[in-house]
């Protein structure tokens, strides 16, 4: 008999220690009126709080971002197939529009866009960060994978919203007017600051000319035709050693262009030191005119560089209008008929299940501390983290008084 109350008493202590799914529906059904009317009451004080607030219109414009062509060694890991793939991959090469969303989250397209609005005013800001800032929250830039980029202004102005997003394509085309982005923007960038520095030089170089009384009909017959052939020599040498320089930013020396051009860069001054010992030879042994024949030739090999230099931008620009450098909008922002904040029945809806989640929350734990009221020692332990709590904040603890079955 004793065996058997030992057996029901090993089998019923294990069960005293679950949670029974009883129990928590019987607390639930106990305060089911503050579970249900809550969350409704909450959900209803957030619905009529949403209508305070002034509603917010979103505008959105798409466009698509300038098209590069693929460069040289672009092309030639694209013929190595999937190793190709890798090195693109292992090199970081990235998504191109990422690049233009980066441009219209730059600081000088919004430092143009607070002055052009006025949004230190409009945003109630102070100090320009403040505004961009502020500019930032309202204005949501992402591309997509079909390679457009999205621009989402919002506003409680819809008209304004509208024009928020279409000025930021505006401001993009004037960053990306003075940028070089594309290798064939570089090189016109490059040959540009070359053809200023040689137009200069061939100004200096025809007014000491001039002073030497020479007049533009004599310029066309003297000096002899080996002097001319000579400057251009000299200046076909001066451009192909910029060429290569300027190659080098995006070719390396072992791609086969590159080495074309050392090769036609060693010809070139072949051709031009057996021109200069030809040269020298005449001069010492002609009449005594070195220094008329110095300037004529010094005229001759910037007019010639001046040439090269104006033909290889020529070429630049070409590429750089065949690479597409035009931003094309798709879409172009209008302004919304629907408002798209606040969110009214979304909003009413989290609070109400938020608050719901936090009042059951509150029934289970305040279920939880009555039981615990009920059992001495945890009514004890209860007493011991209330008195800690009020050292804790500095308040003198009151006496623990113990339960009558401890003093027992």
């Amino acid at each position: 008999m004793n065996q058997d109350n030992a057996m029901v008493t090993a089998v019923e202590a294990p069960q005293d220690d679950e949670i029974s799914l009883l129990d928590l529906l019987q607390v639930v059904l106990d305060n089911l009126r503050l579970l249900v009317l809550g969350p409704l009451l909450v959900g209803l004080a957030a619905l009529g709080i949403t209508f305070a607030i002034a509603p917010s219109f979103t505008a959105t414009t798409k466009f698509m971002p300038p098209q590069q062509q693929q460069g040289g060694a672009a092309a030639m890991l694209s013929s190595l197939g999937a190793l190709g793939g890798l090195a693109g991959a292992a090199s970081g090469l990235k998504n191109p529009a990422d690049q233009y969303v980066a441009f219209l989250k730059s600081r000088s397209v919004q430092d143009a866009l607070v002055e052009r609005f006025n949004l230190t005013e409009r945003y109630e800001s102070k100090l320009k960060q403040d505004a961009r800032s502020a500019l930032e929250a309202n204005v949501l830039v992402a591309s997509g994978k079909d390679g457009l980029i999205t621009i989402d202004a919002s506003d409680r102005d819809p008209q304004f919203a509208a024009d928020l997003a279409n000025a930021h394509v505006q401001e993009l085309g004037v960053l990306l007017s003075r940028l070089a982005v594309t290798e064939a923007q570089q090189r016109r960038m490059f040959f540009e600051k070359q053809l200023t520095g040689a137009k200069d030089s061939l100004v200096k170089a025809e007014r000491a000319l001039k002073a030497s009384g020479v007049n533009s009909s004599a310029l066309k017959v003297n000096p002899t035709a080996a002097i001319e052939s000579l400057a251009k020599l000299k200046a076909g040498a001066t451009a192909q050693e910029i060429k290569l320089a300027s190659m080098r930013g995006y070719l390396t020396e072992a791609a086969p262009e590159f080495k074309q051009a050392l090769t036609e860069l060693a010809a070139l001054r072949a051709q031009l030191a057996r021109a200069s010992s030809e040269e020298s030879a005449a001069t010492r042994d002609g009449p005594a005119d070195s220094d008329y024949i110095a300037r004529y030739r010094d005229y001759k090999y910037y007019e010639t560089l001046f040439e090269l230099f104006a033909k290889q931008l020529e070429v630049a620009k070409l590429d750089e209008a065949r690479e597409g450098a035009v931003i094309q909008v798709v879409d172009a922002a209008q302004p919304p008929e629907r408002k798209s904040k606040p969110k009214k029945a979304q909003i009413a809806a989290i609070a109400a299940l938020a608050s719901g989640f936090a009042l059951l929350l509150f029934v289970f734990i305040r279920q939880a501390l009555r039981g615990a009221g009920a059992d001495a020692e945890s009514a004890q332990k209860l007493q011991n983290l209330r008195a800690a709590w009020r050292r804790a904040l500095g308040r003198p603890a009151s006496p623990v008084i113990p339960s009558p079955s401890v003093r027992a």
